[in-house]
């Protein structure tokens, strides 16, 4: 290969230049998968002629028929992938090969780092794919990388080159080996690395990992050979469902979605009648890299009778952004933009369609296999709760397949169904406690006259939580009220073993206590109160009966939506031992009382995850208390 011109030399962006090392060094195991990354990188510019033609039949030229072609040329020690696809112009290759999207970047070097230690097998197969770097795991077979390549419809052809080490030139390619349209990839094959240059060996790999390709893939053995085919070309989901093999959906996930686990649920399906569409759906069995990144596109892709269309038709809402996959239409036109798409109404119809699909697998899973289902949960159950905040007519679906973590459920899950069929007699809502933190909320003192009781709490410890119970939810007919939040209610639900009422000269001196309570205490609290919910802790903070929740509060003020909160309510138990030790009392020394009831506020904020405002005075009062105690 020539060039007319000095080559431009560039250097990478330092995060591909970290990357590329990273590869070399660190994911050495599994080296075939660069061969399933530069096919599908050959298979999607072969789909996207094939988009770009329909609108510009020109481009196709006199060589319709979209093809990859594999080359092994032992004596060179070489290796290429090639493709007669849409290819690409000088900007291109140093947009496409130069640079890397930050964010993949640096969730793929976070990874590769905390698995070092694990050993390479656990650095390897788990993480090329999850994170884009696609063409760069060609530098673990290759110290050299030649990219020749055409954009349909233009006539100069690029030669992008690197040794992986830092930069790489991009100069004008002539000489009879240029490709008339499409890419050739050139791989100098480093010395443990030709093995790739056997042709049983590339044929295995290539059927196993990219089988799927919709683009027939041919391999010539060597230079002036004639090529055969080792791929026909035949999409997967074209195909009836009982002829392809566990393997064969496990193979074109890994290739497809860019994951190396097992999918966790496989949905192979055909709609028939108004709209006719296939999908071939995936969820994933580990958490994407991805999950939390609202930009990112291609989670399920849209083709249209084969030909790719666009991967951002949001197909599936936001809160199953998980799915990973593909719709294929028999109705959507070709011959319209991808924004008239977006509007169509045949679009509508599919992904209400595709939606209700997902969810009605989920829900028979959950029927059929509870521990998949739970594991499935388990992973995306903080994604899959965002749609009972968002999704008003799937609302009661999705509340049917939420599983929670409450005070009776141990180490498994529970259902509202459960839930519900367990209600104490008079019990009229369904109680939950919001935090951030699960075992921390299992410990709350809002939970101790509720457990006495034998009623059960849901510990809800997402983020989203807090606001999807406060959207006026209920199941069957029974409201979600917050343990943190008002009245507890509970006088109408008897305790097992009710303790026998105090009597009226110890009740008077609680009342005086707790009055005196609000006087100390005064604009720092809404109210202080006698409470029905404690039965082991002196106090708690609960948000006053017209407020909201105290979790939803922090997270609304923590962000910024809303100024300071509104001031709690003081909770204290009468019948705790220091609550009547201190009511008893008098107001001989107002000053211990002060201290002592400042120091339960503050027991109080600590228990609620409060830090304590002024740990000056905190440490002075405590160190008041403690010399009082000694004498």
């Amino acid at each position: 290969m020539t060039t007319a011109t000095a080559p431009e030399s560039r250097a990478f962006e330092a995060d591909v230049a970290k990357l590329l090392r990273l590869l070399v060094h660190s994911v050495y195991s599994d080296r075939d998968v660069f061969l399933r990354e530069l096919i599908s990188n050959a298979a999607d510019a072969c789909e996207k002629l094939r988009y770009e033609a329909i609108a510009d039949p020109s481009l196709l030229g006199d060589d319709p028929q979209p093809r990859i072609t594999v080359r092994i040329d032992a004596e060179a020690g070489r290796l290429t992938i090639e493709d007669n696809g849409f290819g690409m112009d000088h900007d291109d290759l140093v947009a496409s090969l130069g640079t890397i999207a930050n964010s993949g970047t640096k969730a793929f070097m976070e990874r590769i780092e905390a698995a070092k230690g694990e050993g390479p097998e656990a650095a390897s197969a788990q993480l090329i794919g999850q994170f884009g770097v696609g063409f760069y795991s060609a530098f673990m077979v290759a110290d050299l990388v030649d990219v020749v390549s055409r954009r349909a419809g233009t006539d100069q052809a690029w030669l992008w080159s690197s040794d992986g080490q830092g930069g790489y030139t991009v100069a004008p390619a002539e000489g009879d080996d240029a490709p008339l349209r499409g890419t050739r990839v050139i791989l100098h094959l480093i010395e443990d690395a030709k093995t790739y240059l056997d042709r049983l060996t590339l044929e295995r790999i290539i059927k196993t990992r990219s089988g799927h390709v919709p683009v027939p893939i041919a391999i010539v053995e060597k230079p002036g050979a004639e090529a055969a085919e080792v791929g026909s070309g035949a999409a997967l989901w074209t195909r009836s469902r009982s002829e392809i093999t566990a393997q064969e959906y496990t193979d074109f996930y890994h290739s497809f979605a860019g994951q190396f686990d097992e999918p966790a649920l496989t949905i192979h399906a055909r709609a028939e009648g108004r709209h006719e569409y296939t999908m071939l759906l995936f969820v994933p069995g580990m958490k994407p890299f991805d999950l939390f990144d609202p930009d990112r596109k291609g989670r399920i892709k849209l083709y249209v009778k084969r030909v790719f269309v666009t991967d951002d038709a949001e197909i599936a809402p936001r809160y199953l952004r998980f799915v990973r996959g593909l719709v294929d239409s028999a109705d959507l036109p070709l011959n319209v933009s991808r924004e008239m798409i977006q509007g169509s109404p045949i679009l509508t119809a599919i992904k209400k369609g595709v939606s209700s699909r997902i969810l009605s697998e989920l829900e028979k899973l959950a029927k059929s296999d509870v521990a998949a289902y739970d594991k499935i949960w388990s992973t995306f159950g903080a994604v899959i709760k965002e749609g009972l905040y968002e999704d008003f007519e799937r609302r009661p679906q999705l509340l049917d397949l939420a599983r929670f973590t409450t005070t009776t459920s141990g180490d498994g899950w529970r259902t509202l169904k459960d839930y519900v069929g367990s209600l104490k007699p008079n019990q009229t809502a369904i109680y939950y406690i919001a935090g951030d933190d699960a075992a921390r909320l299992a410990a709350s003192p809002h939970l101790e006259g509720f457990r006495a009781r034998g009623i059960e709490v849901l510990l809800l410890s997402d983020q989203v939580d807090s606001f999807w119970v406060s959207a006026g939810l209920d199941y069957e007919g029974k409201p979600f009220k917050s343990v943190t939040q008002g009245a507890a209610e509970l006088d109408l639900i008897p305790l097992p073993e009710a303790a026998p009422p105090q009597d009226a000269e110890t009740s008077e001196r609680i009342a005086g206590f707790v009055a005196f309570v609000k006087e100390t205490l005064g604009e720092a609290i809404s109210d202080a109160r006698a409470s029905e919910r404690l039965t082991s802790s002196a106090v708690c903070l609960v948000a006053p009966d017209s407020g909201m929740d105290r979790q939803l509060e922090k997270i609304l003020a923590g962000a910024g939506r809303i100024g300071a909160g509104a001031k709690p309510v003081l909770e204290i138990n009468p019948r705790h031992d220091l609550v009547v030790a201190l009511a008893a009392g008098g107001t001989d020394d107002k000053e211990a009382r002060e201290d002592a009831v400042r120091l339960l506020f503050d027991e109080a904020k600590i228990l609620d995850g409060e830090p304590i405002a002024d740990a000056q005075a905190f440490a002075e009062r405590l160190g008041r208390v403690i010399r009082r105690g000694l004498g």
